[in-house]
């Protein structure tokens, strides 16, 4: 019998998670910016006195693309099975990034 490589004609690819990644971080914001070459994405924690960029995220255009379809997607399939999901309010104040 064929192996999931064969059946599929796509190649498997082992990924490792570093400890430190393992447990994710908590971002109720977010900062995108962009050059004509990649997006740069930051995960803000925002809170009354102030917040923190937990996590930057550097990529291509292309690639940009694939992660807002993977997530409208998965989007989808959620309020599918569990309702649909009020957008929350844009936050207040401004954030400002030093």
């Amino acid at each position: 019998m064929a192996g999931p490589e064969k059946r599929t004609g796509k190649r498997t690819l082992p990924v490792k998670i570093k400890d430190d990644v393992l447990g994710g971080v908590y971002a109720n914001n977010m900062m995108v910016g962009h050059t004509r070459e990649e997006f740069v994405v930051d995960f803000i924690y925002a809170f009354p006195q102030g917040g923190v960029v937990n996590a930057r995220v550097i990529t291509s255009p292309g690639h940009v693309k694939r992660i807002i379809r993977a997530l409208s997607d998965n989007l989808k399939k959620y309020e599918q099975r569990f309702g649909e999901i009020k957008e929350a309010n844009e936050p207040k104040p401004e954030l400002v990034v030093n």
